[in-house]
């Protein structure tokens, strides 16, 4: 018979086992925590939920693209935003908004047609003067009143741009005038912050430039122009660098001893209004050199251009 070992009895087989069995245990959850610590449970792109290919959700996923259906928030546009903020500028400013102008486009092309109705007299305060005149013209031909009204019609339309209320004493579009007496106050009743007359001389030939006349201190019967004298002369000077700067024509040498202003008392336009007004002579017709720009349609607009600049930094002071 042998020495060897006999089968263990039953009672301690299982204390045996119990025993390894709780010392396993908390070895195999501490492995388990470090695996999934490591990353074991990660999607990897084979798809999850057991491999059935399912959508599977993860803290660390990014957000899907929106559907086909959706659509983004559009990003801001530079030009949408409020003014004063960078990269967000607002609306160019006007800077005549709320300004109300005045142009008196001289003479009328219809006044040749109504001798005797323009020929009347008018009170212009001081004195009686013709109700208007047909202007003068160059020597081809070419009337004031034509050009009075295409640079007039020009500076409306960059002076509506920069926010201004334009007002014309006439467009074209009456039998004859107004009279001087009525395009005063056509200025007046709408309380114009600037009342610009534009109209071309009609001088000796050789005599060449421009000149802008501006009203005299007068006093008598309807005529007062104590309170608007300085703002006119203002508005005149304004008008004199810019239409130069603009048109490149220097002050006439013949009138205003070449300062480019002359000051007259005698014009019912000047004496009868109540608000800041000048005249605006921008060449000589009879010149032929003057004669030659005037009548440009390039040249025309550059005058536009000029007086309107003048208009805007006078009102702008």
């Amino acid at each position: 018979m042998s020495y060897g070992s006999f089968p263990p009895e039953p009672g301690r087989r299982r204390g045996t086992l119990a025993i390894v069995l709780v010392a396993l245990i908390p070895t195999c959850f501490v492995g388990w925590l470090l695996w999934s610590s490591l990353g074991g449970s990660k999607d990897d792109g084979a798809g999850g939920a057991g491999g059935m290919g399912g959508p599977t959700t993860s803290s660390t996923s990014s957000p899907p693209p929106p559907s086909s259906g959706t659509s983004a928030p559009p990003a801001p546009s530079a030009s949408s935003g409020e003014p004063g903020k960078p990269g967000k500028p607002g609306a160019p400013g006007k800077p005549l908004e709320g300004k109300v102008v005045v142009i008196d486009p001289g003479h009328n092309p219809h006044n040749r047609d109504h001798p005797s109705r323009i020929a009347r007299l008018v009170d212009i305060g001081t004195e009686k003067k013709e109700c208007d005149t047909t202007g003068t013209a160059t020597n081809s031909g070419y009337p004031e009143a034509s050009f009075t009204l295409d640079v007039a019609r020009r500076a409306r339309t960059l002076l509506e741009a920069r926010g201004a209320t334009v007002r014309f004493t006439q467009d074209g579009d009456r039998p004859y005038g107004p009279c001087v007496d009525e395009r005063a106050e056509i200025g007046n009743k709408a309380h114009a912050d600037a009342v610009v007359s534009v109209h071309a001389d009609g001088a000796a030939a050789g005599e060449r430039g421009f000149h802008v006349i501006l009203p005299k201190s007068v006093r008598g019967g309807g005529a007062d122009t104590s309170a608007i004298t300085a703002p006119s002369r203002r508005l005149g000077e304004r008008l004199r660098g810019d239409f130069a700067k603009a048109t490149g024509s220097e002050p006439a040498q013949y009138i205003g001893d070449g300062s480019g202003l002359d000051v007259r008392g005698d014009l019912g336009g000047l004496n009868l209004s109540t608000v800041p007004k000048v005249f605006i002579e921008c060449g000589n017709m009879r010149d032929s050199q003057d004669a030659a720009e005037l009548t440009d349609t390039a040249w025309r607009e550059r005058a536009a251009r000029g007086i309107a600049q003048g208009i805007t930094d006078f009102l702008n002071e």
